[in-house]
């Protein structure tokens, strides 16, 4: 049985994010998917030079993520997004609304706490964080073993939550896109107006 274009039509109409929403969201997923495939990387390796590199370059990205994740807000914060258009919020469970919302907000949330937990675990083992190099930034905690000890797990665990609801946010629009066939995913694709 042919599917119907209908609800691509409707969907379509719907407004799309803006192009600068458009961007940090891609940005931010393409380097939140760097950082944790070197992050997972560099914690098996013996300890290098390489290994010290793989930890310079893992809290430059972790500060600049944090960067732009603060830019991202901002611009949430001050530019509304596109309402999702009315048939699919009929035809939606309350539940898929639900974890709709449930997971872009923690999501957000873990936006910033992984990688403040990972600043704080810095300073907690005694390591400023000199992004690029040139740029050294304020220890969040004192040095402090125990401390560290209690931060590092918190660390890892915050970075595999969020790789777990990147996964369930990439499920979600992959089934918008090839079962519901709503059309929905080109709100959020370059290029697409």
């Amino acid at each position: 049985m042919p599917v119907s274009s209908a609800p691509i039509a409707k969907a379509k109409q719907a407004s799309t994010y803006t192009g600068v929403a458009i961007a940090l969201h891609w940005i931010l997923a393409l380097a939140l998917a760097g950082i944790f495939a070197v992050g997972t990387y560099m914690v098996g390796l013996p300890f290098s030079p390489a290994r010290l590199k793989l930890y310079n370059w893992h809290k430059w990205a972790g500060i600049t993520i944090l960067t732009l994740s603060a830019l991202r807000l901002l611009w949430r914060a001050t530019h509304r997004p596109p309402a999702l258009p009315e048939a699919m919020v009929r035809d939606m469970p309350t539940w898929q609304q639900w974890a709709h919302h449930a997971t872009h907000g923690l999501m957000y949330a873990l936006f910033f706490a992984v990688p403040l937990l990972g600043w704080a675990y810095s300073s907690a083992t005694g390591f400023q964080i000199v992004v690029f190099g040139q740029i050294p930034l304020p220890d969040l905690v004192p040095a402090s073993k125990e401390l560290a000890e209690f931060l590092k797990p918190l660390h890892r665990l915050s970075a595999w939550a969020l790789c777990a609801l990147v996964v369930v946010h990439v499920a979600a629009a992959l089934k918008h896109q090839f079962v519901d066939r709503d059309g929905l995913i080109s709100r959020m694709w370059p290029g697409k107006s």
